[in-house]
């Protein structure tokens, strides 16, 4: 029976294919390294990666898709996704020494029986949401259960090119040192190298991997990386979304008591110990309004609650709701009910005066 070659598709994390096809990994590049007063320029590559803090820090900076950068501050414990074809750079501080683990990953047609991505997925809803999110990146913090399955990930990456080269030996077929090989697209690709044990504490490398199959528990091993991963973003995402209703509350609760004061976003921030930039963003995120939309909302509402129930001039509502400029709250009450302020109490009048006639 004719076998036809590995189909390989894009590197990216979240294409369409890991969800509706039977594929595994395909890595491309490992490193365990340490860099000092270091400045990368901003590049890209056709493969996801993963990028681990074991000691130290260092900065990544991702450029968006509207041309923006967004910076990431990673530390001790933490670690970056980076999917496929997102510009970034990584930054290390003078003084500031970084060791980081990393690997580089594409994906690759499985043959018939072998565990798959998809078929995972479909067990796994957290990994199912994960491969939905499609986001540029992702930065969390682990407890170690990732960085122990990447550490053994990478060593028995590291192991498989130490076996092959032994073969390559026995069959009198290794290469002259720098020897380079061409893969079946014809770019040129290094054969895996392997470090001495006794310099791996220092640095280890190995790029532009070679062998098309890598192994059984290379691919177990990566599944476990998955569903880590993708249980922290589950856990990361219900912790924020507990800690945003938190501070949205408090925020609404904040202008409750203050909307008859002349308050801004940077009030409100101080009273939940936000930054406002943040607030806004999670406010929003939240209540579908910025906060000051809110907050005009609710005193519009109390504006028409003292129109419709009290004798207070219109004149003055405009100082029981928190809006020194009384044209400016005439503007804004119109723009909110349709009415002037007038109009509004008029017609609340004339519905409370037309009752029906209950003598016939």
């Amino acid at each position: 029976m004719e076998m036809h070659p590995a189909r390989c598709w894009t590197g990216s994390l979240f294409q369409e294919q890991l969800r509706t096809e039977d594929c595994g990994p395909r890595f491309f590049a490992y490193y365990y390294k340490q860099w000092e007063n270091y400045q990368m320029s901003y590049h890209t590559h056709d493969s996801t990666e993963i990028m681990y803090i074991m000691a130290g820090m260092c900065r990544v900076d991702v450029m968006m898709k509207d041309g923006s950068s967004q910076q990431a501050v990673l530390k001790k414990g933490q670690f970056i996704l980076l999917d496929a074809g997102v510009p970034h750079r990584l930054l290390v501080q003078d003084g500031v020494p970084c060791r980081m683990l990393n690997v580089e990953f594409g994906f690759v047609r499985l043959a018939p029986g072998q565990p798959s991505i998809r078929q995972l997925a479909l067990e796994e809803e957290e990994l199912h949401n994960l491969l939905t999110c499609a986001v540029p990146y992702l930065v969390l913090p682990d407890p170690e259960d990732v960085y122990h399955t990447m550490k053994s990930l990478v060593l028995e990456l590291d192991q498989r090119g130490l076996m092959e080269q032994r073969q390559e030996r026995k069959l009198g077929q290794e290469p002259p040192q720098g020897w380079k090989a061409s893969d079946v697209s014809g770019s040129e690709a290094v054969l895996m190298g392997v470090i001495p044990a006794e310099e791996r504490t220092i640095h280890r490398e190995a790029r532009n991997l070679i062998s098309p199959e890598q192994g059984t528990l290379v691919r177990s091993l990566f599944m476990q990386l998955l569903v880590r991963i993708a249980r922290l973003r589950g856990e990361m995402e219900r912790s924020a979304l507990d800690h945003t209703e938190l501070y949205v509350k408090r925020t609404i609760e904040f202008m409750h008591h203050n909307m008859d004061r002349s308050i801004q976003v940077k009030d409100m921030a101080v009273a939940v110990n936000l930054h406002p930039g943040y607030l806004h963003r999670i406010f929003r995120n939240y209540t579908r309004q910025t906060p000051t939309e809110y907050l005009t909302m609710l005193r519009m509402e109390k504006a028409k609650m003292l129109l419709q129930q009290t004798n207070i001039p219109i004149s003055e509502i405009s100082d029981y709701v928190g809006v020194g400029s009384r044209q400016y709250f005439h503007m804004l009450f119109k723009k909110y009910t349709g009415s002037t302020p007038v109009q509004y109490r008029a017609s609340i009048e004339r519905t409370q005066w037309n009752y029906p006639d209950d003598s016939r």
